[in-house]
């Protein structure tokens, strides 16, 4: 009697990787990498606002609160944020199934980003995903109370992912030229 082992196929053993993109700077990050044609990740993109996602280039899109926001977003509220992604965090789970890392980028400092992606991350974490975090912080000019709702989003991200990225926007006005506009620092920021 002799017993024939097979080799796995290709696709068995590589990670799945994840991308998901929450709120509008999330969102922005994705389409961002999706024009870079990044390849060998699944997009995901989650959001409160329906028109920002419907516009969105990813496959993969998660309507996040829905009978809470009715789609209109989280309204620079965190807390809301937080209740939208509470709300459908089964969306959330069935689209990470299989995943083995995922990367959660957000913008902190709004309602969706800030709010949702500690949630996120929390299921994804709780799966025994591997989970990053890559999320920006506001540039000084957006303001004291948005640079305090950030903090705060990173401090309580931080207790559920693995490792977290954060880049200061404020760092880019060090690589742009002195005549850099509010809108292009933001292209920037996207980028």
């Amino acid at each position: 009697m002799s017993i024939e082992f097979l080799p796995p196929e290709v696709d068995e053993l590589r990670p799945r990787i994840s991308v998901i993109g929450v709120g509008g700077a999330g969102g922005n990050a994705i389409a961002n990498m999706i024009a870079s044609q990044v390849r060998g990740v699944d997009f995901i993109v989650a959001n409160t606002d329906a028109q920002s996602l419907n516009t969105s280039a990813a496959e993969r899109r998660i309507q996040l609160g829905l009978k809470i926001t009715q789609g209109l977003g989280a309204g620079s509220r965190p807390e809301i944020g937080k209740a939208a992604a509470e709300e459908t965090i089964d969306l959330v789970e069935k689209a990470l199934e299989g995943s083995h890392m995922v990367f959660i980028a957000a913008g902190m400092g709004g309602g969706t980003g800030t709010g949702a992606a500690p949630v996120i991350a929390k299921a994804a974490r709780d799966r025994g995903i591997l989970t990053v975090g890559v999320v920006t912080k506001p540039f000084s000019f957006e303001g004291s109370r948005r640079m305090k709702a950030a903090d705060a989003g990173i401090v309580e991200l931080q207790k559920h992912v693995d490792t977290l990225i954060v880049i200061p926007n404020q760092n880019l006005f060090l690589i742009a030229n002195p005549s850099t506009t509010f809108k292009e620092a933001f292209q920037m920021a996207d980028e």
